[in-house]
């Protein structure tokens, strides 16, 4: 993927068929609130390097052999105008004897996507991007036809 104008990538993060959420820190936009992994581009960082330095940094884990599901281009929730992308994606069920929790986050959690939906401390910017994920999908953890997905 080339880079583009854009803050920062958030992403879920499948594990087998449960997704990877962060407990934020406090002193923090939306603290105390569970999160997807991701942040806030680095120089000239393309939206996938963007996510895969912060999966990284979050968990330990890298991604380049995941599976994208589904990309989005779209608003961000903290500036408006300002351009974020959300990815799905999904690593092998073995990915969770490598999570190594970094610094950020006081915990971390997997859980079924659906039970993330359902959260009622999820940062608010996820759950219309993970609704118009699963409505393009069908289903949690489906891949989302490329016609479907925002250009890169």
């Amino acid at each position: 993927m080339r880079a583009v104008a854009f803050e920062g990538a958030k992403g879920l993060v499948l594990l087998g068929d449960r997704a990877l959420v962060l407990l934020r820190d406090e002193g923090v936009p939306w603290a105390g609130m569970w999160d997807l992994p991701g942040g806030g581009r680095e120089g000239a960082e393309s939206p996938w390097e963007t996510l895969g330095r912060e999966v990284e940094e979050e968990v330990g884990l890298g991604i380049d052999g995941a599976e994208v599901l589904w990309r989005h281009r779209g608003e961000s929730a903290v500036r408006p105008g300002a351009v974020v992308w959300f990815f799905v994606l999904r690593l092998g069920e073995g990915a969770v004897r490598e999570l190594l929790f970094g610094e950020e986050g006081t915990a971390w959690a997997l859980m079924a996507p659906a039970k993330v939906m359902g959260l009622e401390r999820l940062v608010p910017a996820h759950r219309p991007r993970l609704e118009r994920y699963l409505a393009l999908a069908g289903a949690w953890g489906r891949p989302v036809a490329e016609e479907a997905w925002d250009a890169v």
